[in-house]
């Protein structure tokens, strides 16, 4: 004979294991469908544009503007990393830094990415549109366009320089930023703009040195595997001392005051060591120690802009 009660415990525990089953299910897709937009990239976009929003106005940002902003340009970013994914998922699998993503490992097929990048990309124009202006969605459609079409579809396997002239989208958050919540574009927001893509090949650069064999594997033509790691190091150091001449620029035109300056020069000698010392390919493991300190360079450098505006504006 059953026993009801053992009978009723087995049901309830096949039930919780369903139920568990079917959570972690979800949180696992959740999990694979946020990495595929790249979060910590979009965090360091979203910063530089809200640090264009703030530069912008002398005061208190307009609220709607900017937070509506933040979210369009964040999702719209994320929708453009979502596509490379899709693009880049054949070569993804045969490289060591990338071949753990979601697409690679068969836990997300290109169909769902693309369909989940067109719902970020649709909601991302929609409410810059609405909510925002009409020229910071244009700027932003042609941004995400710009990375996710331009540059991962034919500029990264064509030309060595694919990342100078692809950094072009990777710098405008700034200005998107600047024009949500002034509705135009003027000199200043383009400076943010140089200083960006002027710090991107020196970025990348040294992951792409570390990660040589990697892209030799593929065959994108990133600069160390067509032309040689020695000579992309002298361009990285070439590049970082042409960053921090263009870092002082926004001092020179009363952008930004004293305490952006010196952090503007201590950041920059900080920067300029580490590119100094990737010179000597003796240190191994300086190219990704130099990739990792350029992003908290760059925050950094973000960083001192804010807290140098709204000093300013304490003290008048």
């Amino acid at each position: 004979m059953v026993n009801p009660v053992n009978n009723s415990s087995e049901s309830i525990d096949a039930a919780e294991i369903v139920t568990t089953g079917s959570a972690a299910a979800t949180s696992s897709i959740v999990s694979d469908l946020l990495e595929v937009t790249k979060p910590k990239v979009v965090l360091l976009l979203v910063f530089t544009a809200v640090v264009g929003m703030a530069l912008a106005i002398p005061g208190m940002v307009p609220l709607q503007e900017t937070f509506f902003g933040i979210i369009g340009i964040g999702l719209a970013s994320a929708s453009a990393a979502a596509i490379n994914h899709v693009v880049d998922q054949h070569a993804d699998a045969q490289m060591k830094r990338t071949n753990k993503r979601p697409i690679p490992q068969g836990n997300l097929t290109s169909t769902h990415v693309l369909l989940f990048a067109a719902v970020l990309g649709v909601v991302a124009m929609i409410l810059l549109v609405v909510f925002v202006n009409v020229l910071t969605a244009v700027l932003t459609f042609l941004s995400l366009i710009g990375y996710a079409c331009v540059y991962t579809m034919y500029l990264k396997r064509a030309t060595p320089q694919n990342i100078v002239i692809g950094g072009v989208a990777g710098a405008m958050p700034p200005v998107l930023g600047w024009a949500a919540v002034t509705g135009e574009v003027t000199a200043e927001p383009l400076l943010l703009f140089l200083i960006v893509f002027i710090w991107t090949p020196p970025h990348f650069w040294a992951l792409a040195i570390h990660r040589r064999d990697d892209y030799a594997k593929v065959n994108i033509p990133m600069l160390p595997v067509t032309h040689g790691n020695q000579y992309t190091r002298v361009q990285i150091l070439l590049y970082t001392i042409l960053l921090l001449l263009v870092t002082i620029a926004p001092y020179l035109i009363q952008m930004s005051g004293m305490i952006y300056l010196i952090a503007a020069v201590v950041l920059g000698a900080w920067f300029l060591f580490h590119a100094i010392k990737i010179q000597n390919p003796q240190h191994e493991e300086e190219p990704i120690r130099m990739f990792v300190v350029s992003i908290k360079y760059l925050m950094g450098l973000f960083a001192a802009l804010l807290v140098d505006h709204y000093a300013a504006l304490l003290v008048s």
